[in-house]
């Protein structure tokens, strides 16, 4: 004995046990919309005829909870299905390329560079160190954080003139004074 599908049946829609899960939750606006969508695509791809699709559209607004809903669609995928190619995978060669990774001493370099301002230039020469080495990787390997080292070389360099000229001015102040 052959019975119609559920859609087609008496109007009563069979489903889990209730009070087993949020099946049973109330089915918002939201919720039927994008069972509808689904329908469409669906419709769209072929898997459903003008009929049946009409059906289930009616079925997916009358529906009370989201069990009812995920019954509408119980067969589509949900969503537009992958198209398959006759070439298969996109080959390695038309993929872009890496995004090289930062050199960590590039970054500390322009740590320590920004934080000469705080730390009253005491991080000044350790940025200027990292800034070297890092820049020397960097054309060695290809890595990125040029920008990033050369921040550090930077503020570790005005740091350490600032403060070479300060102590300067200072032993003049007081060998003047004396």
């Amino acid at each position: 004995m052959s019975y119609p599908p559920w859609w087609q049946g008496n109007g009563r829609v069979p489903g889990p046990v209730p009070g087993s899960g949020p099946s049973f939750l109330l089915a918002s606006h939201a919720d039927r919309e994008r069972t509808v969508d689904v329908l469409r695509a669906g419709y769209g791809e072929g898997r459903l005829d003008k009929g049946e699709f009409d059906r289930r559209v009616e079925r997916a607004y009358a529906a009370r909870t989201v069990g009812e809903l995920a019954l509408v669609v119980a067969d589509l995928p949900h969503g537009p299905a992958a198209q398959q190619t006759a070439f298969g995978a996109v080959p390695p060669a038309f993929l872009p390329p890496p995004r090289p990774r930062t050199n960590s001493k590039a970054i500390g370099a322009a740590v320590c560079g920004l934080l000469c301002l705080l730390t009253a230039g005491l991080t000044g020469i350790p940025a200027i160190v990292l800034g070297h080495t890092a820049r020397g990787e960097i054309r060695r390997t290809g890595e990125d954080g040029d920008g990033l080292a050369l921040i550090g070389l930077v503020t570790g360099w005005l740091s350490a003139a600032g403060w070479a000229v300060f102590w300067l001015l200072l032993i003049v102040a007081a060998a003047s004074g004396s």
